[in-house]
């Protein structure tokens, strides 16, 4: 039997080939882009590049489809790729195990991609990685802030010029004006507010001064919300429908 029946049942055949012939770029493989990538991979996406320089902790359990117990030490960028192998072994699969920054990253865009999901924790290389999406034309969809939250009602799919709340969102509009960047970037992000007993502070961490506790279904959220963005911009879909 055809794994992708019921795909084709919804999107139809022609649907799907769209999907197969796609290539998309998951940057960032935590609670969201692990998410994102196994959406994108179980609807039919047959050509994904995939980026992530981390390991699977024991802290991730809580929340990361990717983190399991005999999963813990590995490398996230592996982890993930068999996981999308195992569910669609047709899938044309780049696996980049590293943290990539500056012109590594640009040259990882000039290889072409349809559709790109910023799945970025830290704000430096998602402001980078936006930026030069926009130059060189790539639909970019990028996530915010799922720490702190645990009301899934409240997250949204928007331009980020219609962002508010998220202070992620409120930090990435303010680096991107500064780069003459107002509109035009898709992101999910919730408008609810975080407690300040959530967060705390850290030291010793690469790019990060401070934890924000999460619940184990946000995250994954936010990376449907990506995928669903994906998927249905490049089906021409109704976003209401």
């Amino acid at each position: 039997m055809d794994w992708q029946e019921r795909t084709k049942l919804l999107i139809s055949g022609k649907g799907v080939d769209v999907l197969r012939e796609s290539r998309v770029l998951v940057a960032g493989l935590g609670g969201v882009g692990g998410a994102a990538a196994e959406m994108l991979a179980r609807a039919g996406i047959g050509n994904m590049t995939i980026i992530d320089g981390d390991y699977v902790h024991s802290t991730n359990r809580n929340r990361q489809l990717l983190a399991l117990t005999s999963t813990e030490g590995k490398s996230k960028a592996a982890v993930c790729a068999q996981k999308l192998i195992d569910i669609n072994p047709d899938i044309n699969l780049t696996v980049i195990d590293e943290y990539v920054k500056d012109q590594r990253m640009v040259d990882i865009l000039d290889e072409g991609f349809d559709y790109v999901v910023d799945a970025i924790d830290t704000l430096s290389p998602k402001v980078f990685l936006i930026y030069h999406c926009l130059n060189k034309n790539i639909p970019v969809v990028s996530s915010m802030g799922a720490g702190g939250k645990t009301d899934p009602m409240r997250v949204a799919i928007d331009d980020i010029s219609k962002s508010n709340t998220c202070k992620l969102a409120l930090y990435m509009r303010k680096r991107l004006h500064k780069l003459g960047i107002f509109e035009g970037v898709k992101v999910v992000f919730s408008d609810e507010r975080v407690s300040r007993e959530s967060i705390q502070l850290i030291e010793g961490e690469r790019n990060k001064h401070s934890t924000v506790g999460t619940i184990s279904y946000m995250p994954n959220i936010f990376g449907c919300f990506c995928a669903s963005v994906v998927i249905r911009d490049m089906l021409n879909l109704n976003e209401n429908a």
